[in-house]
């Protein structure tokens, strides 16, 4: 299953918010390895908008095994004084509800995934 999140950093906060994310603590990331999150990124604009995405088999269960951390329980009292929301960061995100994936739509539609080569069909000459 894809996850895409969101939340809010403080507009003052964005450098360093960005900087603790260039360097992630090695046990953070095996902790979400470990849990099941996979191909996980965070997008920052530049007004404080965090969008964040991942793969899981299941999501409650990523973020129950997460929550079951002791370096989750760090890492969240660490972030908490960058959002805009008060509590713990990793519940203040608000879950996206996914209205289009293209791959899925090509193999309904019994259509290859992988880019095929370009035709010159309805080229001028």
């Amino acid at each position: 299953m894809r996850v895409c999140l969101i939340s809010r950093v403080r507009p003052d906060r964005l450098e360093e918010y960005k900087r603790r994310h260039a360097a992630v603590w090695p046990e953070m990331l095996e902790a979400l390895r470990d849990s099941g999150w996979r191909n996980y990124s965070l997008y920052l604009s530049p007004d404080g908008l965090l969008v964040g995405h991942l793969q899981t088999e299941d999501y409650d269960a990523a973020r129950a095994a997460m929550a079951a951390t002791e370096v989750n329980a760090r890492w969240q009292a660490e972030m908490e004084q960058f959002f805009v929301s008060e509590g713990s960061p990793d519940r203040g995100f608000t879950v996206l509800e996914e209205v289009f994936s293209l791959e899925d739509q090509l193999r309904t539609n019994g259509l290859p995934v992988r880019p095929q080569p370009m035709t010159t069909e309805g080229a001028q000459s």
